[in-house]
Formats: structure tokens, sequence, C-alpha cells
């Protein structure tokens, strides 16, 4: 009698990439959509899978539920992504039959984009953080990897794209911006060979990294500046946090994307364990943006709030007041420290 036919991580993930090219060359027409408030990689990977679908002689059409953040408009058609908050509610559903997700950690990140197809839309789901609930009818999902840039090279490397300029920027941008610059633990020496080998297409790392993380708006100042106001610790100090309302915003003339790496000023201080930032969504609705050093796995503590992430990186929204939040987090936190 022959044993179980258990099949390795690396066989499972290369029938999904499997799986996931037979999805494209299947369809004619997409919708291609990442989450809400896209960082660097939901950007990136959504113009990497339209340079991918237009190679290989697709329809497509890329959509956000907001704007693109400004600092990405240097990327080859960010232009093109569309604001679904500014579609005029007269505006008939287009004929999409089937959508592709990249970065989405389940299928509420989607947003109100969501509104332009139904559950039964085929979906190819691409990501790559380990709390993804697998929401897609295919799933191409590497929790291992830096990034979901990391994942569409495998699949661009299988469809046998060929590789120029254009695509090889909007991969770097992914891997760039979700390793912070390749310093964060998730920098394997595949991570830097894959951007070496991008480098090689003309990608300029250098002119990449100033706009995506040196440069600075006006607005992103101001509003740290309020943030780092309501800087507090925990008793032992090993669990810091800051938060920031709509009225800070305001008065910053903030957008989402000035108040992107806010929650590293916390984390980043000696004997720090995990950092914090609570940002007001509206009312009583908290988003909470957890960073740790890696002894707390802050991903489990953001699931037990109905949000996920990785190990060291991930978010919940929590509803209550700021008080009240902040005692729940904690406590939670605190349960995990040893």
């Amino acid at each position: 009698m022959s044993g179980p036919n258990l099949s390795s991580p690396a066989d499972a993930y290369r029938n999904q990439l499997e799986e996931a090219k037979a999805f494209i060359l299947a369809h004619d027409h997409f919708l291609v959509v990442s989450h809400v408030n896209p960082d660097g990689d939901a950007i990136g990977s959504t113009l990497a899978v339209g340079q991918m679908l237009q190679l290989l002689g697709k329809s497509f059409v890329t959509i956000n539920e907001g704007e693109v953040p400004s600092k990405f408009g240097m990327l080859p058609r960010s232009a093109e992504i569309l604001n679904y908050s500014r579609r005029s509610s007269a505006e008939p559903l287009p004929p999409f039959n089937c959508v592709i997700a990249v970065d989405c950690a389940d299928y509420q990140r989607i947003g109100l984009v969501k509104e332009w197809f139904t559950t039964e839309t085929p979906i190819l789901n691409i990501d790559h953080h380990p709390t993804n609930d697998g929401f897609g009818r295919v799933n191409l999902i590497r929790a291992d990897a830096a990034a979901t840039a990391e994942v569409l090279y495998d699949l661009a490397t299988l469809l046998t794209i060929s590789w120029a300029k254009p695509l090889a920027d909007c991969i770097y941008t992914g891997l760039l911006t979700d390793t912070g610059g390749f310093r964060y633990s998730n920098t394997t020496p595949r991570v830097l060979k894959i951007a070496s080998e991008m480098l090689e297409y003309g990608v300029d790392g250098n002119d990449l990294a100033d706009q995506f993380l040196e440069k600075l708006t006006l607005s992103h100042v101001m509003v740290l500046q309020k943030a780092l106001a309501s800087l507090n610790f925990n008793v032992d100090k090993r669990i810091a946090w800051v938060s920031v309302s709509l009225q800070d915003v305001a008065d910053a003339h903030a957008q989402n994307a000035d108040l992107e790496g806010l929650v590293n000023y916390p984390r980043n201080i000696e004997g720090v364990e995990v950092g914090l930032l609570f940002k007001q969504i509206d009312g009583e609705k908290w988003k909470v943006s957890f960073r740790s050093a890696g002894l707390v796995d802050v991903a489990d503590v953001a699931k037990h709030f109905g949000g996920g992430g990785h190990i060291r990186a991930a978010g919940c929204a929590v509803k209550g007041t700021l008080d009240q939040i902040e005692e729940q987090v904690l406590q939670e936190i605190q349960r995990r420290l040893p």
C-alpha cells in the first residue's frame, strides 16, 4: 500500500501558478483592482498586471476605490487607473466577465469596486498576505513572498512575458516599497536577485527610491507633527502608539497617502516591540496599524479584530471611542508579549 500523496509547498505554489496562467489565457476582458488606500505594492502590482495583459493581447480596465497617490504618478499608465468614487451613479455597469484582484488580503479590502461585479464573477486572487482568506475562484497566494510584485514576477515568467522597462518599473516598485527600501526582514536573496534583474531592464532604482521613500509632502510633515504630539507608551515602554483624528487630517490638509509611514515612528523607538497608529476613519470607527519588531505576531492581533496582514505588519478597523479601542488593542498585545 502506498503512503499518502503529500505535495510540498513548492509543488502547491507551482500548481497555483499554472491555474492562474490558465485563468488569464481563458479570458479576454479583465477588471484589475487592488485594495483601498493603495500602497506601492498595490499600485505597482495593478499596473504590472495591466502591462502583462496588454502584452498578451487582452483588454482590461484598472480601477481603485479612490485616487492613486500622486507620488506614484510617474509609473507607466498610472493615470489610466480609474477612481471608482468619481464614477457617475447613472453610469451603466461594464460587462466584465472576470476580475483580477492584487494585494487584497480579503474580499472586503476591494472596497466599493465590488459593486462592479457579483459574487458569481470569477476572481483571480493574487496576494502575499498569510491571512488571505482565499476569496478567489483561483487563488495565487505565496505567504512568504516579500510583495505581491514578487508573485507577479513568477507569473510573468511562466507566461513567458517579454520583459521591458515599464513592466520592470512596476515590479521593482512593489519590491522596493514593501521591503522598506530593501531594509525589512522580508528582503531575501531572491528579492535582491529579482530587483537586480529589473535594474538590467532599465529601472532607475535611485529615482524610484527618491520618489517613493525619500520625498515628503508638507501635509505629511504637518500631520506627523500632530501624530507625534499624541505619542504614548504602556508601562514598560515596549508598546508605543500615536493617533490621528479626522480633525488632525483636515488641519494638515492631508490625504490618506500622507499618513503612510506614521506607524513606523513609534515602532522605531529603541526598546519598543510593537508600534501602533490609530487613525480615525469616521465617528467612532478607527483604523489600527501595527508594526512589530518580531516578538509579537501582529497579524494574529489584527485577526482578533477582524483584520489581517503579516507577522510584523498588519491592520484592522475597530468601532468605539479611542480610549476604548486603545485599551482593547493593548490588552491583546500584552497577552502576547513574553
